[in-house]
């Protein structure tokens, strides 16, 4: 595995023409490192929602990059493999990607060891036991804090 150093390079576009290829919103604009694309350029706020920031954390895309590997990352096999199948899925569909993945692989759902109910990895809150064992939100202890 690749050990990440530094965030990867962005190119700030004082003054660009254009909107974000996600939200559409005008201003401050990037372009991303890892695609090319026109983004919100979100890293002096630090905000976990920023456009820019999703993309780079919960893409396929961000991901392949940010790992260091080589290629595509619609063929990478790292990046198939480093991820479960719901996931990958998750990472390669959701709202934050310019491209989307084709041809998505199928999956079991996950579902809560304790009530049976569906579990969303990408969105859901849950917990994760060494055994394996996955608790949805509403089932897991509370940590008190």
């Amino acid at each position: 595995m690749v050990t990440k150093t530094s965030a990867p390079r962005r190119i700030r576009l004082t003054g660009a023409v254009g909107v974000c290829g996600l939200c559409g919103k005008s201003g401050s604009l990037a372009r991303t490192e890892c695609c090319g694309n026109l983004i919100c350029d979100d890293d002096r706020s630090y905000s976990r929602n920023g456009c820019r920031t999703r993309h780079d954390r919960f893409t396929l895309c961000g991901s392949h990059l940010n790992e260091g590997h080589a290629g595509s990352w619609q063929t990478c096999r790292k990046c198939r493999d480093e991820f479960e199948t719901e996931i990958y899925v998750w990472y390669g569909m959701n709202e934050w990607n310019f491209v989307k993945l084709e041809n998505p692989p199928s999956f079991k759902p996950t579902l809560c060891s304790t009530c049976g109910r569906r579990i969303r990895l990408g969105t859901d809150e849950y917990t994760i036991y060494p055994n394996g064992r996955r608790l949805c939100g509403r089932c897991a202890p509370s940590s008190g804090m």
